[in-house]
């Protein structure tokens, strides 16, 4: 648990660090000063409101105990056995399998999950999913993955802002293209690579304590290797527009073309399904 809460403070020191950057490199002494100021309040505001902004983004649909049906109930039974609250629980119209949670504390938590999902899955594959994501929860890695994702948005836009608008020639008051296109570049990868260090190994945690609270670590491995296979014939709009939200799902959900393959921060899928069967072949 103290683990957890020293990357947050590293995430939310270096989110600070590279909106002064960008700041500085945008307006000089005085740029640095509102754009320090500006990533303060970002990180305030993220850590209050970006699991309701990526659910938000995603369309996603609260359900309950009459509408969510057989899959609320499976999320009720599957909290109460990892000992959690419980959460909010969320519906994502969308071919696509995947699965995410979301929100700053096990107290304040959300899961969603697709309807390709639920329609691709078996009920003990289904089980394992939304276990591994209740592990998310229960390890408080639902505070820096949505946190993550929401800062590295702001900075892209940021950084975008900077190549229109800063890095201006004293003399002629005209962008300085060369300084432009760095902060355009620099500030994502930077931003990406925070969240790449932190979320990597989150994952082999999480399925471990998903296949424990479900019992069932062959029914993990079994939903993974098939949300693995659908996912990558089967496009996620939303997380193609916004590759910064990509880590937080159980399977990476992106094509892979372009730069929105280097937000993949997933463990390659046949190293956790090993892990996994060697978990049960322990049992």
């Amino acid at each position: 648990m103290f683990g957890n809460w020293v990357k947050i403070a590293i995430l939310f020191a270096g989110i600070i660090a590279l909106f002064g950057a960008i700041g500085a490199a945008i307006g000089g002494a005085q740029g640095m000063l509102i754009a320090l100021l500006v990533g303060a309040g970002m990180n305030l505001f993220a850590y209050w409101n970006s699991d309701r902004a990526v659910l938000a983004m995603y369309r996603a649909r609260e359900v309950d105990a009459v509408s969510g049906g057989h899959f609320y109930a499976m999320v009720r039974d599957l909290a109460k056995r990892a000992e959690l609250p419980m959460p909010r629980v969320y519906v994502i119209d969308e071919a696509q399998p995947n699965a995410f949670a979301t929100g700053r504390s096990p107290d304040h938590a959300a899961v969603a999950a697709t309807t390709g999902i639920m329609q691709l899955l078996s009920e003990r594959e289904l089980r394992g999913v939304m276990a591994h994501e209740l592990t998310h929860v229960k390890n408080r890695d639902t505070l820096i993955s949505t946190v993550s994702a929401s800062i590295a948005g702001a900075i892209s836009a940021l950084a975008n802002f900077g190549m229109l608008f800063g890095g201006r020639d004293r003399e002629e008051g005209s962008p300085h293209p060369l300084l432009a296109l760095a902060i355009l570049i620099v500030a994502p990868v930077a931003a990406m690579l925070i969240q790449m260090a932190i979320s990597r190994a989150r994952e082999f945690g999480a399925d471990a304590g998903g296949a424990a609270i479900s019992g069932d670590p062959q029914a993990l491995a079994s939903a993974l290797r098939k949300i693995d296979a659908y996912a990558r014939g089967v496009p996620l709009p939303t997380a193609e527009a916004h590759p910064e939200t990509a880590q937080m799902m159980i399977v990476n959900p992106l094509s892979g073309g372009g730069l929105a393959g280097l937000f993949s921060t997933h463990p390659a899928t046949e190293e956790r399904v090993a892990r996994l069967m060697q978990m049960s072949r322990s049992w």
